[in-house]
């Protein structure tokens, strides 16, 4: 924690508040609306984020424990959670593997816990980024910014999309051609439509995340040709530094969802030493 972490982190959380009011959103800010629901045990550091959430225009619900916290996305309409991983009762592992049955929504994992398999699991699991703790207030606001905003504009993107089945009957598909200047891309019994941000096989849509779709989206257009975690992690999650080893997990959720033998896989495949491939057609 540096200098200024900590003097953020030992703020009464009202007198930020009262700050807060007075300030408004700060010159230039685009005021993103949502509600993010907050499963952490401890008060004060729900609160904190609170305070600065607030400052953006994005309301918090706070649930103190993993049962009301999966009650709460039940009966509210949430636009992310915040999850820590040492709650009591069921822990946020738990929490995530039940919430991931219902909701497609952006979580963002808040952890004292400095292992890096930590991290992986929670990857694994399902979530969608893992902020270490003690951390800054204004970089998890910012990011927590981030995944509402792509989350809302894939939402919007899906909604506005002309629907597949029209697209095939229409016979207009075609392996990595554009329709009406939307990339949809075929590859063995897989339709990837990046305008709908969506992946069918049959004609029945595979529940990918809008980060899955995105990877899936770079190697069509790079098809055949190995991309390295490095160039993936820049390209795709648009960052030069961090934590790579999230690339490799979202590859092994997306094997699990579209390969017969995700240990032996068909069309997201890896060439060793250069890194991974979309094949076109199986065995490719």
């Amino acid at each position: 924690m540096n200098g200024s972490d900590g003097v953020e982190a030992m703020i009464d959380p009202f007198l930020c508040a009262l700050f807060t009011d007075i300030l408004g959103p700060r010159e230039g800010d685009t005021v993103l609306k949502g509600r993010v629901l907050i499963i952490e045990d401890d008060r004060d550091i729900a609160d904190l984020i609170g305070v600065y959430l607030k400052r953006d225009g994005i309301e918090t619900t706070w649930r103190e424990d993993g049962e009301s916290g999966l009650a709460a996305l039940a009966e509210l309409e949430i636009d992310l959670v915040v999850l820590d991983i040492n709650l009591p009762g069921m822990d946020g592992y738990e929490v995530l593997q039940d919430l991931r049955k219902n909701h497609d929504l952006p979580v963002i994992i808040v952890s004292a816990r400095q292992e890096d398999e930590d991290a992986i699991m929670g990857f694994g699991m399902g979530a969608d980024d893992y902020v270490q703790k003690p951390f800054s207030p204004k970089v998890l606001t910012a990011r927590i910014r981030s995944h509402l905003s792509r989350f809302r504009k894939s939402a919007e993107i899906r909604e506005s999309a002309i629907p597949n089945e029209k697209l095939s009957q229409d016979g207009l598909l075609q392996s990595d051609g554009l329709i009406g200047g939307e990339r949809v891309y075929q590859f063995g019994p897989f339709v990837l439509d990046g305008r709908a941000y969506s992946l069918l096989r049959e004609n029945k849509r595979i529940s990918l995340s809008p980060r899955e779709i995105e990877l899936l989206l770079f190697l069509a257009e790079n098809r055949g040709r190995p991309q390295s975690q490095e160039d993936l992690f820049q390209q795709v999650w648009g960052r030069r530094f961090g934590d790579i080893s999230t690339v490799s997990v979202h590859v092994q959720r997306i094997r699990k969802k579209i390969e017969e033998d995700p240990s032996n896989p068909q069309w997201l495949k890896t060439f060793y030493g250069r890194g991974y491939y979309l094949a076109a057609e199986e065995g490719e």
